[in-house]
């Protein structure tokens, strides 16, 4: 069977995502255009090569609308030849684009794919899909009559899993410090290519990330989600999530060129990674969030593999529960468990974090001679998609 090797990955550093933020003044079609540049230049590939370019991105409308991953490439330079697709998968929708790309190559459709994301949370605010009008869950309300957002879905886990807010503030500190880290030791240069600003500086360092967070400090924040409202519907929350240990609003995108081992080789390329297995899980949509759980047991038992044999786990910090309740449910090593940080730090641009997601943990497998790395992601509506790849 032809195997799927990434040839290289690459990612912007992130911007806060509101008015001036670092990336805010940056189309999202030049943001994803960049890291599409980034791929063929270093790589010295033509892009006239390319069979297709996917492209995740959840708010598809304003800037970002009318099919971003074509209008991306062009931007890029690349030949009118080369088509692009855009797809939802909420939060995993890079992870997903990378599933399909992958899948084309094993299946023979594609020998070269770029499988992408993108969101500027700045120009293109979370739900501006649904302020644009209608009602996306309409006749689905017979069936799930409660489908509360996504915070109250990381507070039912919360207490579900019996997580207290010291637990939680917690992990989101490490998250900054692990972030912090890495970045100072030049951890991240491998992946980040910068993005040039209108005044012609070069951002190239996350500004999310907060090197002084302490979980003292985080211990001050109001929880996000608490209303008198939601308190009387659901007695069980303690009401622990903040803006501390919750995903910041994000800008960023990011890219992989994924190929056939043979293109590679024929193409002087030497791939860093294969795709192992895939997985995607659907969940309880009220609950939303537990997705992570049920895609890994598949993606474990389609893989042969235990957790032990996983050297490192990237498992999306869309709020702190998240990941932790996975840890519980796995048995896993707080040590492999995003230990670059996570989203709670390095930010979750939405559309733009699969990829960002993998490029982290392609690195960390090669930084530390690892050879097995899982990644998997919740995402709206309750599910999961969850990747093994191994290091070549």
């Amino acid at each position: 069977m032809t195997s799927a090797v990434i040839v290289d990955i690459v990612r912007t550093a992130s911007g806060k995502g509101k008015p001036g933020g670092a990336l805010s003044g940056v189309h999202p079609a030049e943001l994803l255009a960049t890291v599409l540049r980034a791929l063929a230049e270093r790589n010295n590939l033509d892009p006239a090569l390319v069979d297709d370019v996917i492209a995740g991105c959840v708010g598809q409308v304003g800037d970002q609308g009318l099919n971003i991953a074509r209008t991306a490439l062009l931007t890029a330079g690349f030949p009118e030849s080369v088509p692009g697709t855009t797809i939802d998968r909420q939060c995993g929708s890079s992870q997903q684009a990378a599933h399909f790309a992958a899948q084309g190559v094993i299946a023979g459709a594609y020998d070269i794919a770029i499988a992408c994301g993108v969101e500027s949370m700045s120009r293109v605010p979370m739900g501006a899909a649904v302020a644009a009008g209608g009602d996306p869950h309409g006749p689905l309300a017979a069936r799930f009559p409660s489908l509360p957002n996504q915070g109250i879905g990381a507070e039912l886990i919360a207490a579900r899993w019996k997580f207290d807010r010291d637990a939680l503030d917690e992990y989101s500190a490490r998250s900054h410090q692990r972030a912090a880290e890495y970045a100072a030791a030049g951890g991240f240069d491998k992946d980040i290519v910068p993005v040039r600003l209108s005044d012609g500086s070069l951002h190239t360092v996350d500004e999310t990330v907060r090197a002084s967070t302490t979980a003292e400090g985080l211990a001050g924040l109001k929880p996000s989600f608490y209303t008198e409202e939601m308190a009387a519907k659901y007695p069980e929350i303690t009401w622990s999530i903040t803006p501390g240990n919750s995903s910041p609003l994000t800008d960023g995108a990011s890219a992989a060129l994924i190929m056939s081992e043979e293109k590679a080789a024929a193409l002087g390329l030497t791939p860093r990674a294969r795709f192992h297995s895939f997985a995607v899980a659907g969940s309880d949509p009220e609950v939303m969030l537990t997705g992570p759980i049920p895609a890994t047991h598949k993606v474990l038992a389609r893989s042969g593999l235990t957790i032990e044999d996983i050297d490192a786990y990237e498992v999306n910090e869309a709020f702190a529960p998240v990941p932790l309740a996975w840890a519980h449910e796995f048995n896993a090593d707080p040590a492999k468990l995003n230990p670059r940080g996570g989203a709670i730090a390095l930010g979750h641009p939405l559309g733009g974090s699969g990829t960002r997601l993998l490029s982290t943990l392609l690195n960390h497998l090669e930084s530390t001679g690892g050879r097995f790395g899982l990644q998997t992601m919740c995402e709206g509506g309750g599910m999961a998609n969850a990747t093994v790849i191994e290091r070549l």
